[in-house]
C-alpha cells in the first residue's frame, strides 16, 4: 500500500496541523496503513521535556521529531507530524535526512488564527503575556517550496483531508 515516508505538517498555531494530521492519522489507519502520529503538543511533553521556546530549543525539538520520523519511515511506517518548526534551516535539515518527505504547508492569516483562538494565546501573546510567541515575538519562515500548501482559512478539515490524500495518491505514494 504504501512505502515508509513523512508527512510533516507546519504552520502556526492554530492552522489546523493537529486536526488534519489526525484525520489523516484516522483514514491511513482505517486503509491498513503502517502509520504513526507525531504531534507536537505530546513530543514536547515526553521526548522534549524540558525545552524551552529559543531558537535553539525550538531547533532541537524540531531535529528530535525529524530523528523519530527518520527512523519510522526507514522502517517503512508513515510518520506523520504536526509541528510549528518555524525556521526553514531546520526543515530543511531534516528533509536532507529522510528520503521521502512530504511537507505540508498549512496556510492561514494570523488575524484569522486570533479570532479561532479559542486558549487565547493570540491575545496574551499580543499582551505581552508568552515571551517568543511564534508569529508574534519569535520569527515563522514559510516554506519556500512545500509539497503542498492548504489554506485552512477558507477549506474544512474534511476538503482538506481529501486534498491531501489525493496528493500522496498522484504522487505515486499512496496506492
Amino acid at each position: 500500500m504504501h512505502k515508509g515516508f513523512a508527512l510533516w505538517f507546519t504552520g502556526l498555531s492554530g492552522s489546523g496541523k493537529s486536526t488534519l494530521s489526525e484525520r489523516i492519522y484516522q483514514r491511513l489507519v482505517a486503509a491498513g496503513a503502517k502509520v504513526e502520529l507525531l504531534d507536537g503538543d505530546e513530543v514536547r511533553t515526553h521526548l522534549s521535556k524540558g525545552l524551552g521556546f529559543s531558537k535553539e530549543d525550538r531547533d532541537t525539538n524540531v531535529r528530535r521529531i525529524g530523528f523519530v520520523a527518520e527512523l519510522l519511515a526507514k522502517h517503512g511506517v508513515i510518520a506523520i507530524t504536526a509541528a510549528i518548526s518555524p525556521y526553514l534551516e531546520t526543515r530543511a535539515a531534516v528533509r536532507e535526512r529522510i528520503e521521502n518527505f512530504v511537507e505540508i504547508f498549512m496556510d492561514c492569516p494570523i488575524a484569522v488564527l486570533a479570532e479561532r483562538d479559542v486558549k487565547g494565546l493570540y491575545k496574551k501573546a499580543r499582551a505581552g503575556e508568552i515571551k517568543n510567541f511564534t508569529g508574534i515575538s519569535a520569527p515563522y519562515e514559510a516554506p519556500e517550496k512545500p509539497e503542498l500548501t492548504l489554506d485552512s482559512d477558507s477549506k474544512g478539515i474534511e476538503e482538506l483531508a481529501r486534498e491531501v490524500i489525493a496528493y500522496l495518491t498522484k504522487a505515486g505514494i499512496l496506492k
